[in-house]
């Protein structure tokens, strides 16, 4: 009972942050996000009597504690819905560095709901699958839909999920992500959701969630790419300043990513369409169309700081690898 699966890392461009329930994932408010096909996780999944507890391979390295706990208990949801206690060896790799602020844990969840699924036999819909990564990695519900995704908040465990607002045919915004720092955060971001609603901040962004959400799928719907650029960079800076003011303070960012932002103002001063957008961490974003992806990129390499640029478009959902593909 063998599977592989392969799933896309996603962008917010509406971020989630702050949880009405933490252990179900249930996020304080809606998001919008683009799935991206170059920052991916491929995942194998293999179930076998004569394995006598759960194993993780990371990148390689076989990894424990927490890490493989939170697969463990993944794969236990797995398990109860088919009917079997199996254990299983996953074995994982990422084209990106992992727990740096790039969702990793998102593309993660979302290849292991995937090629669990697959192995153990279970027909399931993208919504199944979709409230199914949540429980992992909230965002990871957002990775198993192909394009531009929207998590609805939801009520409760079962109607917190994913819907495709378009296609990745629908529209080539490209993210060029500039790995400033490959080092693992050390604040988890589930730390973070932890502290959210503590920021005296935190109502106000609900409500400014709320008024950009419709205005961020217009702003897909209709290709603007101003007007989405102008959201993300909005919301990516208002995120951030609940992390700052939350208690105690969170700060991600680096000098590094400071620097990179006021470059990004400076390059769109100069007529270049890009802008910026943040996760929990300290790597940038940086969106743009793809007739300024080349020049965009090599101004992104020739800073000293940036370690690396993964130049990604709009992906496709996660697939079941075939054997021997």
């Amino acid at each position: 009972m063998r599977a592989t699966a392969t799933a896309g890392s996603n962008i917010a461009i509406v971020k989630y942050w702050g949880a009405r329930d933490l252990a179900l994932n249930l996020p304080a408010n809606g998001s919008i996000s683009l799935t991206l096909d170059a920052a991916r996780t491929t995942t194998t999944v293999d179930f076998a009597p004569a394995y006598e507890a759960d194993a993780l391979v990371l990148n390689g390295r076989e990894v424990g504690g927490t890490a493989l706990a939170r697969v463990s208990a993944h794969l236990d949801r797995l398990r109860a819905l088919a009917g079997v206690n199996l254990r299983a060896r996953v074995e994982t790799a990422n084209t990106f560095p992992e727990g740096s602020g790039i969702a990793s844990s998102a593309s993660g969840f979302a290849a292991l709901t995937v090629a669990a699924a697959a192995a153990l036999g279970l027909r399931l819909s993208e919504r199944e699958l979709s409230r199914l990564a949540r429980l992992g990695s909230g965002s990871a519900c957002r990775s198993i839909i192909g394009g531009w995704a929207e998590w609805l908040a939801g009520t409760c465990d079962e109607d917190s999920y994913a819907v495709q607002v378009a296609p990745p045919e629908h529209w080539n915004v490209r993210d060029l992500v500039a790995v400033i720092s490959a080092e693992p955060k050390a604040v988890p971001s589930a730390k973070g959701h932890e502290r959210a609603a503590s920021s005296p901040l935190f109502e106000a962004r609900l409500r400014q969630v709320e008024e950009a959400l419709p205005a961020v799928r217009r702003a897909i719907l209709e290709r603007d790419f101003h007007a989405l650029g102008v959201l993300a960079e909005a919301d990516a800076l208002s995120m951030h300043a609940i992390m700052l003011t939350s208690a105690p303070p969170l700060l991600y960012w680096l000098p590094a990513t400071v620097e990179l932002i006021r470059q990004v103002w400076q390059w769109r001063l100069e007529g270049l369409p890009c802008y910026f957008t943040i996760d929990a961490g300290p790597n940038v974003h940086v969106l743009t169309l793809p007739q300024a992806v080349a020049h965009v990129a090599e101004r992104l390499r020739a800073l000293p700081f940036v370690r690396q640029v993964i130049p990604c478009g709009p992906g496709p959902a996660p697939r079941v690898i075939p054997s021997g593909a």
